[in-house]
């Protein structure tokens, strides 16, 4: 008797067989893994080999990586950086969804298609996929940049808006009786209960997340915390698709609350394995969805729909990258990565299906378009970075290669800005040798007109680090003006080079004091000597003599510096900083009357 294999094991040979086969062989062509992994699909899906049949059963399974995608996004944002980012995701998400929204209602009106059927395909079809884009942008480092910032404000504000869309699919419908109409009393309910769970996830990070982390980090047992990691993840998702919210949405906002949790690195190493694993097995499950039979049926439709809302969401896209004043280079790749369907778009037309506001045929050639519309977004993409971009590589901002020879300088400069070069100059002065690394290709190439050697590359990375020297490197000074990036650095550096002793340049009070939470000691305040400077020259404007003036900046300076160690233990409790601050001030002023009140007995006599 031949043994039976289990088709969950028979089903994991075949995705990762696929995967491993094509995805190399894609990059090795150099069209992108997600082409890979969607070429992938359709070779193993029913319109290919037909080895892999149940396709919606592995795409929900699948959606989970854009879950774990959007947790490790959160995780990088503090709550007050996502404060910071509420005018672009309400403003500009909010331009993009109706400038959309409207170009293909008003496109599929013309074409003589009915309101209902209309209004929720413009809805659909405005929404992006943010799988794709957060990956892309991720694989080109865009994230830290205006156009990466800008997108992403946008993808979270689809997320939000994806809600009320699903919400008005009833209303379209029009079939429901007046004595099936949801009463008042259970709307309420209903939104008494999201409420609910979304203050329970905000409260529960703040207060319950952390000190269960911590407990269980105590274990000192790595595959527990995996597992706890997952569980955290697992649970938020379940919650709010219980009460009817996105999954990604929930997600996102966990990683917002361990933003600033000291177990962040932890958890994304932790989740990263899983995120790419399952993001690929999403790729592959849209690879598999496309519905060839409907391409076959209808191409001359099918391409019509595909090109039409591309082309009206490009336009609408790169309009809004023009009033944003992103710069020029940045937006075909912005337009593109927004202007494709979205993974979401795939619920709200089987959710219309199922409320009778689409036909079935309807139904499965707006999906067919999605699916295709992701298919060759990367496609168009390669055309745009060999084709159209190469034209326009020296419109403002001159092309850099990034560092690829091994440095072995005992100093790494991260940053050449204005305190990066003052550092880097006073060094190369006294005749040490430094490696120096920047990612503006504007200030490198007027850097090397200036006879300084400047590397291209992102200092964040760990593969650009090892290249730089770090491993074998004694000091690394840390001159980025961008806190995020900052901290990265350093969690970078005491991670894999130890044996780096860092200096950092401190934006302010509160990366201060992150800082020295890294045990970073050797932390200068960008602007604390240069004031010191101006408060000196001031005083001697109102008659004091130069002397008298060094000596008042000199007993602030020393004071300052004791008072900033003595409110570190206490600078996340609001009322002890308070009250240290309050105490210092007072001390500081009864010191310099003191002395004032010498001086002059002094001078008297």
């Amino acid at each position: 008797m031949e043994p039976h294999l289990p088709s969950w094991l028979i089903n994991s040979f075949i995705y990762l067989s696929a995967a491993v086969i094509v995805v190399p062989l894609s990059r090795a062509l150099g069209l992108g893994s997600i082409i890979g992994y969607l070429a992938a699909g359709i070779a193993i899906g029913p319109w290919g080999l037909g080895l892999v049949t149940n396709v919606q059963d592995i795409l929900h399974f699948a959606e989970f990586g854009v879950v774990l995608m959007l947790f490790l996004v959160g995780l990088e944002l503090e709550p007050k950086r996502l404060w910071s980012l509420r005018r672009p995701i309400f403003g500009w998400g909010s331009a993009q969804m109706a400038g959309c929204a409207a170009g293909i209602f008003v496109l599929a009106w013309a074409c003589g298609v009915s309101t209902p059927i209309a209004v929720v395909a413009a809805l659909g079809l405005a929404l992006s996929s943010t799988a794709i884009a957060l990956q892309v942008m991720g694989e080109r480092n865009l994230l830290p940049t205006g156009s990466g910032q800008a997108g992403f404000s946008i993808l979270l504000f689809q997320d939000v808006a994806a809600i009320p869309i699903l919400a008005l699919l009833p209303l379209l419908a029009g079939s429901l009786e007046p004595n099936q109409a949801v009463a008042p009393v259970e709307r309420i309910y209903e939104a008494i209960k999201i409420i609910a769970v979304i203050a329970g996830i905000v409260v529960g990070g703040r207060l319950l997340l952390r000190p269960l982390l911590r407990w269980i980090a105590r274990s000192k047992t790595p595959e527990i915390f995996t597992a706890a990691s997952l569980l955290l993840v697992v649970g938020i998702a379940a919650l709010m698709q219980i009460v009817g919210l996105s999954m990604a949405l929930g997600a996102f906002l966990a990683g917002v609350l361990l933003a600033e949790s000291e177990y962040r690195r932890e958890l994304e190493t932790n989740i990263e394995p899983f995120k790419g694993l399952l993001l690929g097995l999403f790729f592959i499950a849209v690879g598999m969805g496309v519905d060839l039979g409907v391409l076959r049926d209808a191409p001359l439709q099918m391409a019509a729909v595909v090109v039409g809302f591309l082309a009206v969401k490009g336009v609408v896209i790169f309009t809004i990258a023009r009033l944003m004043k992103l710069p020029f280079q940045e937006r075909p790749v912005f337009t593109l990565l927004l202007a494709q369907g979205g993974e979401f778009a795939f619920v709200v037309f089987q959710a219309a299906a199922g409320a009778n506001v689409l036909p079935a045929q309807t139904a499965s050639l707006l999906v067919a378009a999605v699916a295709v519309s992701m298919l060759v977004s990367p496609l168009l993409l390669v055309a745009i970075d060999k084709l159209l971009l190469p034209r326009y590589a020296n419109c403002g901002v001159p092309v850099m290669e990034e560092i690829s020879e091994q440095q072995e300088a005992p100093i790494l400069v991260a940053g050449f800005g204005r305190y990066g070069q003052i550092v880097s100059r006073v060094l190369l002065a006294q005749g040490q040798s430094c490696t120096v690394l920047d990612h503006d290709a504007e200030m490198i190439e007027a850097a090397r007109n200036f006879g300084y050697r400047v590397f291209y590359g992102d200092a964040t990375r760990l593969d650009l680090l090892r290249t730089a020297g770090a491993a074998k490197a004694k000091v690394l000074v840390v001159a980025v003006d961008d806190v995020t990036q900052s901290l990265a650095i350093v969690d970078l550096a005491r991670e894999h080079f130890p044996q780096l002793q860092i200096v950092a340049r401190a934006r302010d009070v509160t990366h201060w004091n992150q800082l020295r939470d890294r045990d970073v000691m050797l932390v200068q305040r960008e602007l604390f000597e240069s004031s010191l400077l101006s408060a000196k020259s001031v005083l001697e404007l109102l008659g004091q003599a130069p002397e008298a003036a060094q000596a008042t900046v000199q007993v602030f300076r020393q004071h300052n510096l004791e008072l900033f160690e003595k409110l570190h233990p206490h600078y996340k409790d609001n009322a002890k900083l308070i009250s240290v601050v309050k105490q210092g001030r007072q001390q500081l002023e009864e010191q310099m009357a003191k002395e004032r009140a010498e001086q002059q007995t002094a001078r008297r006599a």
